[in-house]
């Protein structure tokens, strides 16, 4: 396969896509440029690594236990791998990024089917799990285990406190665990301006995939089981899973920094904020509708599909839904106020232009 854009090319990529396409922050990188003198004990074994575990503790309680992968696919596929057997089934939204964006994974890496529920805002409620629980104990069926949801989720929405809390409680009263795909909890917590431990920890979420990637960091997850009674052995998983990081200093330094001076909650409300500033100037616009309330870092919209064409020519994003021909503007910590005021200029011209 070839391309005709080039590398300089990619450096001038004006994208919206995805929070993904960001780079790496400066801090980060700094503290990755530090943990590279001398010699440390490799597999996670090193002082960084360690004080990186302390930190997250500080942030998720005591008794968490970390383990750090490199991708968010890992966390989710590993860590519920570690919680379920192969006759196990994951409750999950039909639009839940480990079903609709990791290739299944969960099922042929990790052995796990998953019971998709469908949910237009991407979120889960008590009632909606309840009539997918009648086969419990009926030898011929899959048996449901843990319950997963994505903090923020696929659509760009936010689980309350209470929400998740009445999901735990409903979850213990049917022997279920409830998994967090936090990829973008740190623009959660940002938005609802809750820590990590509020929206995790203090409601009873059993354990959870803990991203960084896309908030900043070069790359660097973590698997964090908060439950003292489940994940017996990962350290063993994780190697058969291919993810035991030799230099783990690297991942371990990236977290450490990430979680020192608040710069994961500086760059997950300056992405919000972005988001924000978004929807507001492209929906003061004619023939651009803003769909549901911003949440976090994502904005859906319809404009045109003729401007969308005009627009792919210069801008990278997502068409979400092609039958509404829905749109997802993402933002993130790197994203300026000049870059979406460019953007929303670009719209209103490419609009205008087919209208």
């Amino acid at each position: 396969m070839t391309s005709n854009t080039t590398a300089s090319d990619d450096f001038k990529l004006r994208s919206f896509a995805s929070d993904n396409n960001s780079g790496a922050h400066p801090a980060i990188m700094q503290a990755v440029v530090e943990a590279n003198h001398g010699y440390m004990r490799a597999y996670g074994e090193d002082p960084i690594s360690e004080q990186a575990d302390a930190k997250l503790k500080e942030h998720f309680g005591q008794d968490a236990r970390i383990h750090y992968v490199t991708t968010g696919t890992a966390a989710n596929v590993l860590g519920l791998r570690a919680v379920t057997r192969t006759y196990n089934s994951v409750i999950c939204s039909s639009m839940a990024h480990i079903h609709m964006d990791e290739c299944g994974a969960p099922e042929a890496f990790g052995g796990t089917k998953l019971v998709t529920i469908p949910s237009e805002d991407g979120k889960l409620t008590p009632g909606m799990i309840a009539p997918y629980l009648g086969h419990v104990g009926f030898v011929h069926a899959s048996q449901p285990k843990v319950i997963s949801i994505t903090q923020t989720t696929e659509e760009g929405t936010l689980y309350t406190p209470d929400e998740i809390e009445k999901l735990v409680h409903f979850a213990k009263d049917h022997d279920l665990l409830v998994h967090m795909d936090g990829a973008r909890l740190a623009n959660a917590c940002a938005a609802l301006d809750c820590s990590f431990f509020d929206l995790t920890t203090a409601l009873g979420v059993d354990l959870l995939s803990f991203g960084g990637t896309k908030n900043g960091l070069l790359m660097g997850e973590a698997v964090v089981f908060l439950n003292p009674e489940i994940g017996e052995g990962f350290q063993y998983l994780r190697k058969q899973g291919m993810q035991l990081v030799s230099k783990m200093r690297f991942v371990g330094a990236q977290m450490l920094r990430y979680l020192q001076d608040d710069l994961w909650l500086q760059n997950a409300r300056h992405a919000n904020d972005m988001a924000k500033r978004l929807a507001h100037k492209a929906g003061e616009l004619e023939h651009v509708t803003i769909k549901g309330e911003v949440q976090s870092n994502g904005v859906f919209a319809q404009i045109p599909p003729e401007a969308t064409e005009i627009l792919l020519e210069k801008y990278y994003f997502y068409v979400w839904d092609e039958h509404s021909h829905t749109l997802r503007w993402m933002t993130s910590w790197a994203t300026t106020e000049a870059e979406v005021d460019e953007f929303v200029a670009d719209i209103k011209k490419a609009v205008e232009q087919v209208k």
